[in-house]
């Protein structure tokens, strides 16, 4: 193949970087103050949206709003001001407790603030490294959201809830209308339709999976929360990142699924039917698109030309 030809593929695919460099533009290279600057508010965004996403976690699966309740203590229902929900600065100065009752905060809320802001902090300095459009921050962003809340949901409770795949979705469309360049597309339409292809195809590939699966294998193969999972990938990575997403999260299911059952193997304990949640290996899987997806991808398709 052709280095034009490459070219051409990985434009249709939108794994092209800009050629605008926009790191460049807002000062990161000049001085390390500047560059410190940018990421600490990455960060600092990032560690507030951990705070509602730890709502989202404990609440979401109890079948609670997200909205309509203020922040309480599970322990005493004490109201939490706002001093005392700054991210990691208000469990640090606690100590971890509540202020009236003394109740232990779990530490997973300040780890998924801490977690949270790490990982925008690394989207924005990812896609300034390898001179991503600045676009492409509106659909890593909600991914890795998506992705954290995933993570948790799913691990605790085998549930992928509509409300965090579907808003998803939406957000994907959405995006892709109005900042077609954060799929490399150059109008609305062709970044519409890019995004809608994502979705489409995921949705209809794998609900068609699920159901033809179920009726070979007499149970479930495919979990329609796994589905909608893919479907707000495909919107929000386009077709080529959720096909990557959904085969690097596969390989590792596959490979935790095997050291699950050596582990109760060795223990003495049934090994046969193990069953682990895909949600976490699929959320890792797009965790590793946003920082390394498009290299992967393109040494996949092209042996590393």
């Amino acid at each position: 193949m052709t280095s034009s030809q490459i070219t051409a593929v990985c434009k249709f695919f939108g794994i092209t970087g800009s050629t605008d460099d926009w790191w460049l533009r807002i000062g990161l290279y000049e001085s390390w103050g500047i560059w410190v600057f940018w990421l600490f508010w990455a960060f600092l965004i990032g560690s507030c949206m951990g705070s509602f996403l730890n709502v989202c976690v404990l609440r979401i699966p109890r079948g609670e709003s997200v909205s309509d309740q203020p922040s309480h203590c599970l322990g005493c229902g004490m109201l939490i001001r706002w001093y005392d929900n700054i991210p990691v600065f208000s469990y640090l100065c606690l100590l971890g407790k509540c202020r009236k009752c003394g109740m232990k905060i779990p530490p997973r809320y300040l780890l998924m603030e801490l977690f949270t802001g790490l990982l925008y902090a690394g989207a924005l300095a990812s896609a300034g490294w390898n001179s991503q459009p600045p676009e492409v921050l509106a659909v890593n962003i909600p991914l890795l959201s998506l992705a954290l809340v995933t993570f948790q949901i799913d691990w605790k409770c085998r549930l992928i809830p509509d409300q965090t795949t579907y808003p998803a979705m939406v957000t994907g469309l959405l995006v892709s209308a109005l900042l077609p360049g954060a799929f490399a597309r150059e109008s609305w339409m062709a970044g519409l339709l890019y995004s809608g292809l994502g979705l489409a195809g995921m949705g209809i590939g794998l609900a068609l999976f699920a159901v033809v699966g179920e009726k070979i294998a007499k149970q479930e193969v495919f979990g329609w929360g796994d589905v909608k999972y893919m479907m707000a990938a495909g919107a929000l990575a386009g077709l080529p990142g959720a096909v990557f997403i959904l085969t690097t999260g596969s390989i590792f299911g596959v490979l935790f699924g095997l050291y699950v059952a050596i582990l109760r193997y060795r223990r003495g304990r049934p090994w046969r039917g193990v069953r682990i949640p895909l949600g976490p290996c699929l959320a890792a899987a797009s965790a590793l698109w946003v920082f390394a997806g498009e290299k992967l991808l393109r040494l996949w398709l092209f042996g590393g030309m």
